[in-house]
């Protein structure tokens, strides 16, 4: 599909851009209602992250129970992040046309009544069917939070509002996996994520009470062909390009390392306990004030050199986790989430603040990458922990890394070279 502008392709039914506002009606820092935003979208983090990833923890336990093996029982994940990536473009489709605060309350709800049925799943097969279906219900919420925040938020708060929001995810993950591990050591895996569903309805519920009306929210049109534009205009933006193909490398990263990890730690010459190993994942404190600190990060060093550290950290610690001392393997853990979630953060953010139209579809296309990244990380990384053990996992991880590199000096290179003809902010 050639790429040809929006108005050109659509005529008449082209997209119309979000009108512009008085900044001073959007949410700042500081503001009651900026309060509640946060609030509310951090615990809809919460709960995203604790649902999408509820069986990573509890994959030893699991591939017990079913008998299967790692590569197998890691499509309890990858089936949830996968069905996520392949619905979260039509989902911003209805957040466009019914609103941003529709779609992630029905997204959560659906997606913590699957929770609820998940521990009592017969088969392997039968829990990674709930498992995709689980994913793909949250699939309204990430796009869609991305473009409230971008409409609803002054631009200079947005890195730190789509920060907060990425370390609710990291808390999500951290404390689901903690939970999991702990409640699965004396109750057993079903328990453990019938526990994480009880947490996500709470969240959830306190997310729709907390969350406040949208004031800048514009519907757009559900037509196929507006659609397929406003898509078609995302994907020509090689900005935007770059941005999706980072998220992917960051989380394929990030889907390996914590996938296996649960493998490589009950094993020798670790073999620690399950609830041990759900402690494990405390260092995901570290990714909530890495993304928490993005804002600050691109301040001080621009987009590019925030992606450059971040990826710089993330293979320190990859290569650090091949360390058979378990304080090196775990300074390891903390580099590769601080990594990680920073990286994250200023990607993501920057996508929001790119698109000048069709948010929640740019967000969308976004979040499709990323996740896709989670599903091939967790797969590929069982894969080679399979046939190569943890430095196998380790390989895929660098060369992840590597791509985020090659990807940020391709886009310095056309920021110079576009230099004197437009501004450019590419990463």
């Amino acid at each position: 599909m050639p790429c040809v502008s929006t108005e050109a392709s659509a005529g008449a039914d082209a997209v119309t851009p979000v009108p512009s506002h008085d900044s001073d009606s959007r949410m700042t820092p500081g503001d009651p209602a900026y309060r509640r935003m946060s609030l509310a979208l951090f615990l809809a983090g919460v709960a995203t992250f604790a649902l999408l990833y509820s069986t990573q923890a509890l994959l030893p336990l699991i591939s017990t129970e079913f008998g299967v093996a790692a590569s197998q029982a890691s499509w309890t994940v990858a089936a949830a992040t996968g069905g996520l990536a392949l619905l979260v473009l039509p989902m911003s489709a209805l957040s466009e046309r019914f609103g941003r605060r529709a779609v992630m309350t029905a997204s959560l709800a659906v997606a913590v009544s699957v929770g609820l049925l998940v521990p009592f799943a017969p088969s392997i097969g039968a829990l990674v069917v709930l498992r995709a279906v689980q994913g793909a219900a949250l699939a309204g919420l990430p796009a869609s939070a991305t473009a409230y925040l971008a409409e609803e938020v002054r631009p200079k708060a947005l890195v730190t509002a789509i920060g907060l929001f990425v370390a609710g995810n990291s808390i999500g993950g951290m404390s689901g996996r903690l939970i999991t591990g702990w409640v699965a050591q004396e109750w057993g895996w079903r328990v453990a994520v019938g526990v994480i569903g009880v947490i996500a309805v709470g969240c959830a519920a306190a997310f729709r009470a907390l969350l406040p009306a949208p004031r800048h929210f514009t519907a757009g049109s559900l037509r196929p062909r507006v659609l397929l534009g406003t898509v078609r205009d995302h994907l020509c933006d090689p900005l935007l390009r770059r941005l999706y193909a980072i998220g992917a490398l960051f989380m394929t990263v990030f889907g390996g390392v914590y996938t296996v990890i649960g493998y490589r730690l009950t094993e020798q010459p670790f073999g620690l306990p399950q609830g041990v190993v759900g402690s494990i994942f405390l260092v995901y404190l570290v990714g909530t004030v890495s993304a928490s600190a993005a804002g600050r990060l691109v301040g001080r060093l621009g987009r590019r050199g925030a992606l450059y550290l971040a990826g710089g950290t993330t293979a320190a610690g990859l290569l650090l986790s091949v360390a058979t001392s378990l304080s090196v393997v775990l300074l390891g853990l903390v580099l590769i989430t601080a990594g990680f979630f920073a990286g994250h953060a200023v990607a993501s953010s920057a996508v929001g603040r790119t698109a000048t139209h069709g948010r929640a579809q740019a967000a969308a296309l976004y979040q499709s990458a990323y996740y896709i990244g989670s599903s091939v990380g967790s797969t590929v990384g069982a894969t080679a922990f399979h046939a190569s053990g943890w430095a196998g996992t380790v390989r895929v991880g660098l060369l992840a890394v590597l791509g985020v590199v090659a990807i940020t000096v391709l886009g310095s290179r056309a920021a110079r070279t576009a230099a004197g003809r437009e501004p450019v902010t590419a990463p």
